[in-house]
């Protein structure tokens, strides 16, 4: 997959069985240091926009910001009136009003300083949140095909560890990038009136210092690299392998020491590059550290030669101040190369996040896409050709159909005949590369995607429930429905008065994916959700194959009064699902290969024939409404 950008990502599934084989999306080969991944280009242009809505506070924080970098260089000038002024001369009312100035620029300071705290973080928590809200919402734009090669725990680390690392940056780490940068311009030039050659021989290793962090700053960022991918790895494997169905496949399969055998690798992994992470150029920073602290004694040492050797004077006070204003320049120094480091490293971390917001969306809104209203439900598909990646074959070749309105059209072949992708291909779930697919004459790509859910319902053989309580589950499809009306839905899917038997009712918890519930309870639960929906086209995915035979013949009897005078479009797994529908199509290698009615069909004597001896019914007129089922 290719981003806007031109950078090319590569997308593939590892089951959470299997070790290191396979490539992940961020999953590195094992000899890959991290000063081999190339840099991606973050436009830091783009970051600023990022707190481009939140001026008029960034505004009022550079104002604090520079009254306390002012605040900040007047104290060591009262210093200097203290030891050479007020205490020579014996002068206490001078020395008091010094003083008390002193202790109110510390007060002054202080409250400035909370109220920096207060609109940095406020400003930097908005700026996560945009984009926590940016990445969930263009992830919901992305097609169902993105989702199907994406590991879910890659996509909750973009979320959750990616968006989460640049915390401290978007909070604090701005502010204190002005605030030092104006401290240090502030401080120097009053190191400068104090003593110019004191100012200079202060700063000289400055531009030397500077470089080296940039250095140690590229390397940290490549690691950063490395160890999101780990995360994100790590993020996969814990999802899959502790959700229900990964416990139950893990115990099953006697896996459960392998998983946590691959868990602690990949944790010892991690901790390896956190220690790599932390200790990246640490000797180099450590000299300047070093260095840092050394200065103020080098200053004294130069201040001394300079007397001994008959210079200008340099009086006490003015050393004494000089070295207080060196303390308070090389601290703001010292955190801007180390908020270099930062800003450095999260420049990995914002490519990551840039990088899912610029992923194309291939099934989008057009421009001018209008509402559809008041439908009737004729669907047709004209010439339609599909395949889920330019170097495959094609899923579906020259699939031509029209689905009346208010009929019911049965779908029927051999697993991987494209009978799925034909359906999800009227609910737009997918876009045909050729052809066009319309409702009532407009084609699907032209009308809104909230009106085009409103009229395809689909209940698909893969039932998924919230971990949330059965009302909340059922009241997803219309958050509007009264209770009644709820109750009413179950009633029509079969399964209200199990509902009603729970000690909860409605209320009652379903758990994780709906594990507390049997397969046919949970079919029966997402049917409920679908008659809540009301839609004027129904999609049945093999909706009644979770069933036993006689909880079948309750739900086909709800499901046929549901597709009552509606259009109904049934992928066949059961003979009792399309035994009585309008027109049967009959798909082989995603080709179209017969059409009739049951009874046609059967009497032609062809493929529809095969499939059903194949499932050992007898090709007859009295097939029985039973469990014999299709390929």
């Amino acid at each position: 997959m290719r981003t806007r950008a031109g950078r090319v990502i590569r997308v593939s599934i590892q089951p959470f069985g299997q070790g290191r084989s396979g490539d992940g999306r961020h999953r590195p080969p094992a000899d890959l240091r991290p000063e081999d991944i190339p840099d991606g280009p973050v436009s830091l242009r783009r970051i600023g926009r990022l707190f481009a809505p939140y001026r008029a506070r960034l505004s009022a924080l550079l104002a604090l910001i520079f009254l306390s970098a002012g605040l900040g260089v007047i104290s060591p000038f009262l210093l200097r009136g203290v030891l050479d002024t007020a205490i020579p001369r014996r002068d206490t009312a001078l020395l008091s009003e010094l003083v008390g100035g002193m202790i109110a620029l510390s007060v002054i300071s202080s409250v400035i300083g909370v109220a920096q705290t207060w609109i940095s973080n406020q400003v930097g928590q908005r700026v996560m949140h945009d984009l926590r809200a940016a990445v969930y919402a263009h992830l919901q734009r992305m097609s169902l095909a993105f989702f199907t090669h994406t590991r879910t725990g890659e996509v909750q680390s973009r979320i959750a560890n990616d968006i989460g690392g640049i915390d401290s940056v978007v909070t604090s780490t701005a502010t204190s990038i002005v605030q030092n940068v104006t401290t240090v311009v502030a401080v120097v030039v009053a190191m400068v009136l104090l003593d110019w050659r004191l100012a200079a021989f202060s700063l000289v290793l400055l531009p030397f210092f500077v470089w080296l962090t940039r250095r140690v700053g590229e390397e940290r960022r490549r690691i950063q690299s490395v160890r999101q991918g780990r995360l994100a790895d790590m993020s996969s494997l814990v999802e899959e392998s502790l959700s229900v169905s990964g416990i139950l496949l893990g115990k099953t399969m006697g896996r459960s020491p392998e998983l946590v055998r691959r868990f602690s690798g990949e944790s010892g992994e991690l901790a390896d590059l956190e220690v790599r992470a932390r200790m990246a150029g640490r000797w180099r920073m450590a000299s300047v550290q070093m260095s840092f602290a050394i200065m103020p004694a080098a200053v004294y040492w130069f201040a001394g030669e300079s007397i001994a050797a008959g210079g200008h004077a340099i009086s006490i006070g003015t050393v004494v101040a000089f070295t207080t204003l060196q303390t308070r320049v090389l601290f703001p120094i010292q955190s801007l190369l180390s908020v270099g480091l930062e800003v450095q490293t999260s420049l990995a971390l914002f490519g990551r996040i840039f990088e899912y917001l610029d992923l194309p969306v291939d099934i989008a809104e057009r421009p001018k896409a209008r509402a559809l209203k008041e439908v009737r439900g004729d669907v047709t598909l004209r010439d339609v050709w599909f395949r889920y990646s330019p170097d495959a074959r094609w899923t579906l070749e020259q699939i031509n159909a029209e689905i009346p309105a208010g009929t019911r059209m049965a779908l029927v072949g051999e697993t991987g005949s494209g009978k799925t992708t034909l359906a999800y291909l009227v609910a737009r779930l997918y876009e045909p590369q050729r052809g066009c697919v319309s409702i009532d004459g407009v084609d699907i790509r032209d009308v809104t995607l909230q009106s085009l859910a409103g009229t395809v319902g689909l209940v698909s053989q893969e039932t998924y429930l919230f971990h949330a309580s059965i009302r909340e589950n059922l009241r997803f499809a219309s958050p509007d429905a009264t209770d009644e009306e709820i109750e009413e839905a179950a009633r029509a899917a079969q399964i209200h008065e199990l509902i009603s038997s729970l000690p909860d009712g409605y209320d009652t918890p379903v758990g994780e994916r709906g594990y507390r519930f049997s397969g046919g309870e949970k079919q029966r639960m997402a049917i409920a959700r679908t008659v809540l929906r009301n839609p004027p086209v129904l999609i049945l995915d093999e909706a009644t194959s979770s069933l036993d035979n006689e909880t079948e013949r309750a739900v086909q009897q709800a499901l046929d009064d549901l597709s009552r005078g509606r259009t109904t479009i049934a992928i066949a797994h059961r003979l009792s699902t399309i035994r009585d529908s309008d027109q049967i199509l009959v798909l082989d290698a995603g080709r179209i290969v017969e059409r009739g009615s049951h009874d046609e069909l059967v009497q032609a004597g062809g493929r529809y024939a095969t499939l059903l001896s194949g499932a050992d019914v007898a090709v007859d007129h009295q097939i029985p409404r039973s469990g014999a089922t299709l390929a």
